[in-house]
């Protein structure tokens, strides 16, 4: 079994309030759980308007699935025309 996991770092440029980022975040994130099996959650800057980080993990059997599972999901959000990645940072277990 491995455990590959993405930590993402973004900014949100158009984002006035913890609201307007929230629409932004539920959007990105409603349409990767739905398509891909990967477990996301914003694990920094909860707080920060124009900010946000992102854990992203996916569970496989092999490092080729897991990490075609994490490619796709990161695709989802750098085609976001809403933010931009400024880091991303890979991990595997």
């Amino acid at each position: 079994m491995i455990i590959g996991s993405v930590i993402v770092d973004a900014v949100i440029y158009n984002a006035q309030s913890l609201k307007d980022k929230r629409a932004v975040l539920q959007s990105i994130g409603s349409r990767i759980r739905q398509q891909y099996n990967v477990s996301l959650v914003e694990s920094d800057h909860q707080d920060v308007w124009q900010r946000t980080e992102w854990a992203i993990v996916s569970v496989g059997t092999a490092r080729t699935q897991a990490e075609k599972e994490l490619q796709r999901a990161l695709a989802v959000i750098d085609n976001h025309h809403s933010l931009e990645v400024t880091n991303i940072t890979w991990e595997w277990l």
